[in-house]
């Protein structure tokens, strides 16, 4: 009995809040609350702006100023799109303003495609699918790298976005400010690029 009665005595853990209770919390000026957000996002914001800038030191500043728009600018988001989308978006402009002071030329995207032509591209993919799962093909993660090297940086981050940090693709979209169906293109053709290394470097092994 007595047993019982300590264990319904004992306290129950509090639920951590969720972002968008964090996010309504630092609109009001809880500091701590936008700590936290820190905390459970920056291995992802680093995650993202590794995507596409190359140098450890840019990474680390992006990242730096990523967290400090975001806190002056928290008061203005609106919470209609989520908190992730929102920062990662700042995370991806921030990135495309560096390489531009860089004088650094990213790669022109072809037009949005039409439906159509998205969904040709759906049947080409699901036919050759056994030389599209990347993950059974890469085996290490310094191979991984210097795959992902071979790509510009957009393909590169969108490869991160949605297969290291699982993304989906409208959600890449959103944070491209890109058509959905030109993401599914470029993600296709970014996994090709990558299998036809994978099968140079095994035939210039064999």
């Amino acid at each position: 009995m007595a047993t019982a009665t300590a264990a319904a005595l004992k306290p129950v853990a509090a639920k951590a809040p969720d972002d968008r209770e964090l996010v309504r919390r630092g609109q009001a000026g809880d500091k701590e609350a936008f700590e936290e957000l820190v905390r459970r996002h920056q291995r992802r914001v680093f995650a993202v702006a590794g995507g596409i800038l190359r140098r450890r030191e840019d990474v680390e500043d992006i990242a730096q100023q990523v967290f400090v728009k975001a806190y002056f600018s928290l008061k203005r988001f609106d919470q209609r799109a989520a908190f992730t989308t929102w920062l990662y978006k700042i995370t991806v402009n921030e990135c495309w303003d560096l390489l531009r002071k860089k004088k650094v030329r990213p790669l022109l995207y072809e037009s949005d495609l039409s439906e159509e032509q998205a969904q040709q591209f759906s049947a080409t993919e699901r036919l050759d699918s056994g030389a599209q799962d990347v993950s059974d093909k890469l085996e290490a993660q310094q191979q991984v790298e210097r795959l992902l090297q071979g790509l510009d940086e957009r393909d590169r981050m969108m490869l991160i976005l949605k297969e290291v940090e699982g993304f989906a693709i409208d959600e890449i979209a959103e944070i491209l400010d890109l058509n959905a169906n030109t993401v599914k293109v470029r993600l296709f053709r970014a996994r090709r690029r990558i299998v036809n290394q994978v099968r140079r470097r095994k035939d210039g092994s064999g």
